[in-house]
């Protein structure tokens, strides 16, 4: 018996595995027709390929759906076409705008209709009128902008608002700071045009017009219900259906009622929108309190006096280095005048009004726009608590009644308490709007238990201080199956009944708002693996022993700071591939999504193998923009260099990455040929040969090799001294690659300015040093670590001395302070050579702080290196430029040649473009200068990048700061 109940379990297990590739197959055909069916009907590209789908199954959430395939519309009739084989097929369909929501509401099963690619027209502005006629693509800020020579603007103003879109905005129906002022998007939406899933085409505003069959009489058969249902006295009840927006005393705003429909009512084509005067000056009061409680009993106080908004924050999200008032919490209070003067005296007045510890007024817009970075940033910040553990949304955007916020947070801060969690609560204080992320344990069961039991708690604390469970960002999937907490099962019964009437198919993003999923499912975290995976960084930031690459790639949340679209200004490096192209996969978060993806293996199935990763990694600079200014610092370079690593390992590599890769190699063998090389590089033939060969882009010329390299200089120059000085004043100076072969002039520059600046000069003995750079850039980890530990070898007497170690180009300096740690972790003397290092400025400062640089006053052009900016910083830059009487800043971004990046064949026109981001620009304004007869400006580069990308594209020659400097002695 016991053969025939195993033969049995055996028939079963195959019948079963038989099923399943059954149904898998059946879902492959079915999947196919769609697609087919989707491109004969759409004009807009339809992708259901891994990678699409990858990018589409989160969004700023904890959420994770897999949609089957992505539909980007090239205008109303797409949609209308998209929606029509979707219901043939019965298939559900999710809107979806920059995926920034933060409740799950922008991922979904199905067909994910992007229409950030396409449907992002303005179509008309009227000024008179103070109105805007838009495509649901159109980024909010872009709205501002056209819209600004007018003296008027959008008033809602998400934190999310330069990269955020209109359409999502009304289907969150967003607020942003500004909302004491202007409202929500609800209140500035005049009228919609829709297209159902059931094909209708309807145009929405005021009046029963356009109103889907049977919506009357259901609004008409429960008014009593709808009059005493929704709690009154909150200016951000974002939560549920807006049933009351159809009241006939509310002149049934059917537009109004729509907004906050999270994509499950229809898709809106264009919207006409109102616009408000914008304040020709504003100013910024920040008070300080003693913490977020105190704070937020003062906001109340402060809006009888018309402020444009009232933001508050506690200290815990604040970055070192602040120059806030004295206090534990801050509340930025933002007034406007008429006049520079006239904002500035309402600012004042809300100081006087402010029973604050400390205040301060900034009227000046560079130090407002300080300020609200710091604010802006929270949402990202405020993803990793003070110790560097994680945090998540979930209960993100809850409202109360602005008069009982107080109250509410010691009540909330008690509760999470009791949970044994911890949040750093901030937001619109002004509003009773609060945003926090929390300590959920969202990777095992037990935590997800206990995000359950906090979220159902505090649902009801919530509607025990009257207030909304949602104040911003919707409901979703995280909070919708609590409405009942909040409006009763009979008002939320009606809620379905309404969804119906629009979308009887229910083929409108499921799951959402009616008939919710549970909020514990779906998590996006689920899918990863829970042993570590094996990896060459160490992530010391990531996991609680470090080491987590699943931990580094969970960083990114989603709130897309990265998918700025270009061109740009200000002194941001990130994103610049996304600038170029402003296509998803080529986002910081993107890469991450597909790298989540990969880890998961239900979509990305082929791991470190992957081609739709090596495909979205090929367009990263490698920049480490977004180590910086990213909120949460993910660090795509360190990714991309470990994918690499990992994806040719044991494989043939491409051409390039032995060409550049071993640049250090290659040069060394090449200096005693120079001359020779020189000028076979100008023979046409030979040159497209060697390219081709080297995996080079046709577009690009070879650099030209020194000569004489600066080692060898600098042995003749020192002769038989020693260079040590008294201690503090001697300095090692790192031949770094690019200077010894390719631009030995910038290192005698910085010799002969270290010299004139009292500074003795000690180099490496006993041979070559080298920083591993490009090793590293092209993921041959293993060879950057051979060679890390050989250049540790011979710098360990420099090391035992504690000099400080002066590398003249910023990528081998951040390379040397973040790349070699974190590869060679087990190794101490990595850990000090890091620290030892320094930039030419910090070096000056430090080894010669009463040295007064030449005067040079002349303005100054070019680019803070992409590397320093992420690493390094510039400061001391800055200082030494201003003693020096080099006016002006350099621009941000990144120059697009990037190292090895802009050389490889292929990447040419990305290249180009991110150089045309900001620094051709900046340099060609500056030279225009020049050109009406004013002084020129000095173009300054201190990367042999940023300095080959401006010879080889504009004709300018930059110079590094220590050949500025050497030439004004």
């Amino acid at each position: 018996m016991a053969e025939q109940a195993e033969q049995r379990k055996t028939t079963e297990a195959a019948a079963a595995t038989e099923a399943a590739a059954a149904t898998k197959a059946a879902t492959a055909a079915a999947s196919t027709a769609l697609a087919r069916e989707l491109k004969a009907a759409v004009r807009g590209e339809v992708d259901f390929g891994a990678a699409a789908r990858a990018l589409m199954t989160m969004d700023a959430s904890n959420y994770r759906r897999v949609p089957v395939g992505v539909v980007t519309p090239r205008d109303a009739a797409d949609v209308a076409a998209a929606l029509e084989v979707c219901r043939r097929h019965g298939v559900p369909v999710v809107p979806r705008g920059a995926g920034t929501s933060i409740a799950g509401q922008a991922t979904g099963v199905g067909v994910v209709l992007d229409l950030t690619r396409h449907l992002r027209s303005i179509v008309s502005v009227d000024p008179e009128a103070r109105t805007a006629v838009v495509q649901p693509g159109v980024i909010m800020d872009d709205l501002r902008d056209a819209v600004r020579p007018y003296g008027l603007t959008f008033g809602p103003d998400p934190s999310t608002h330069n990269r955020c879109t209109i359409g999502g905005m009304i289907g969150n129906n967003s607020c942003g700071s500004h909302s004491v002022a202007w409202g929500t998007t609800a209140d500035n939406v005049r009228g919609l045009s829709v297209t159902t899933y059931g094909g209708d085409t309807l145009r929405l505003g005021q009046g029963w017009d356009g109103a889907p069959a049977g919506l009357r009489a259901l609004v008409d058969s429960h008014l009593a219900l709808l009059r005493t249902g929704f709690p009154q006295g909150l200016p951000r009840r974002i939560s549920g259906y807006a049933l009351d927006a159809l009241l006939p005393e509310a002149s049934v705003d059917l537009a109004r009622a729509f907004c906050g429909s999270e994509g499950t009512l229809g898709v809106v084509t264009e919207a006409s929108v109102r616009l408000v005067e914008a304040p020709a000056a504003r100013a910024l009061a920040v008070l300080g309190y003693p913490d977020e409680s105190a704070a937020a009993e003062a906001a109340s106080g402060l809006l009888p006096y018309g402020p444009l908004t009232v933001e508050g924050m506690a200290e815990d999200l604040v970055r070192s280095g602040h120059d806030l008032p004295r206090g534990g919490a801050w509340l930025f209070v933002e007034t406007g005048g008429a006049t520079p003067a006239e904002a500035r005296a309402a600012a004042s007045a809300m100081l006087r009004a402010a029973d604050a510890l400390d205040g301060t007024v900034v009227d000046d817009p560079a130090g407002q726009r300080a300020l609200w970075r710091v604010r802006e940033d929270a949402s990202g910040t405020a993803t990793r608590m003070p110790d560097g553990s994680e945090a998540w949304p979930g209960w993100e955007d809850c409202a109360v009644p602005p008069a009982r916020l107080g109250a509410y947070l010691r009540d909330f801060r008690a509760l999470l308490a009791e949970h044994g969690l911890r949040g750093t609560p901030y937001g619109h204080f002004g509003d009773g709007c609060i945003h926090v992320r929390i300590d959920f344990d969202l990777l095992s069961e037990d935590g997800v238990r206990r995000f359950r039991r906090f979220s159902e708690d505090v649902a009801g604390l919530v509607v025990a201080h009257g207030g909304s469970l949602s104040g911003e960002h919707g409901d979703g999937l995280a909070r919708a199956e609590l409405l009942p907490k909040m409006y009763g099962a009979e008002l939320v019964g009606l809620f379905g009944r309404f969804k119906d009437v629009w979308d009887p198919a229910g083929g409108m993003n499921p799951g959402v708002l009616a008939r919710p999923a549970r909020l514990d499912a779906d998590l996006r975290f689920a899918v990863l693996p829970r042993e570590p995976v094996d990896v060459a960084f160490s992530y010391p930031h990531d996991g609680p022993q470090g080491g987590d690459f699943a931990g580094a790639v969970r960083r990114c949340v989603g709130v897309a700071k990265c998918r700025v679209a270009g061109p740009s200004t200000g002194a941001g490096v990130m994103c610049p591939s996304f600038r170029a192209t402003g296509e998803e996969q080529h986002s910081t978060r993107g890469r991450a999504r597909l790298l989540h993806e990969m880890l998961a293996g239900e979509i990305v199935t082929d791991g470190w193998r992957s081609t739709e990763v090596r495909d979205a990694l090929d367009l990263c600079l490698s920049c480490k923009g977004c180590r910086s200014d990213c909120p949460v610092g993910v660090d795509m370079a360190t990714y991309k260099a470990e994918f690499l690593h990992h994806h040719y390992a044991g494989r043939l590599r491409p051409a390039e990455h032995y060409a550049m890769g071993w640049l250090p190699l290659w040069l060394r063998a090449a200096a005693p040929f120079a001359r020779v090389l020189n000028a076979a590089a100008r023979v046409r033939p030979l040159a497209a040969v060697a390219k081709r060969l080297g995996g080079i882009a046709p577009e690009r010329a070879i650099p030209r090799l020194a000569p004489e390299t600066f080692g060898r200089w600098l042995r003749r120059h020192m002769g038989d001294r020693t260079g040590v000085f008294p201690q503090g004043r001697t300095a090692v100076l790192w031949p770094d690659t690019f200077t010894e072969h390719l631009s030995p002039s910038v290192g005698q520059a910085a010799v002969q300015v270290m010299e004139a600046a009292g500074i003795g000069i000690v180099s490496p003995q006993g041979g070559r040093v080298c920083c591993g750079l490009t090793y590293v850039s092209t993921g041959q980890l293993d060879r950057a670590r051979t060679v890390m530990r050989r250049t540790l070898d011979r710098m360990e007497p420099l090391l035992d001395l504690g000099l400080p170690v002066v590398v003249l180009e910023p990528s081998c300096a951040a390379a040397l302070t973040t790349d070699l740690p974190e590869l060679l972790a087990d190794d101490p003397r990595a850990a000090r050579l890091a620290a030892s290092v320094r930039t030419f400025a910090q070096a000056l400062e430090e080894c010669a702080p009463d040295w007064q640089p030449p005067r040079l006053d002349r303005a100054v052009a070019g680019q803070t290196h992409c590397h320093q900016h992420a690493v390094l910083g510039d400061e001391a830059d800055r200082r030494l430029r201003e003693r020096a009487g080099l006016t002006g800043d350099l621009s941000g971004g990144c120059c697009g040649l990037a190292g090895n990046f802009g050389f490889e064949r292929g990447h040419y026109e990305v290249s180009v473009a991110c150089a045309e981001d900001q620094l051709l620009p900046s340099v060609r304004v500056a030279e225009a200068a020049k050109a009406k007869g004013s002084q020129g400006p000095e173009v300054l580069a201190d990367g042999f990048s940023c300095r080959t990308q401006l010879d080889q594209l504009g004709g300018y020659r930059a110079r590094h700061l220590a050949e500025v400097l050497a030439e004004g002695l």
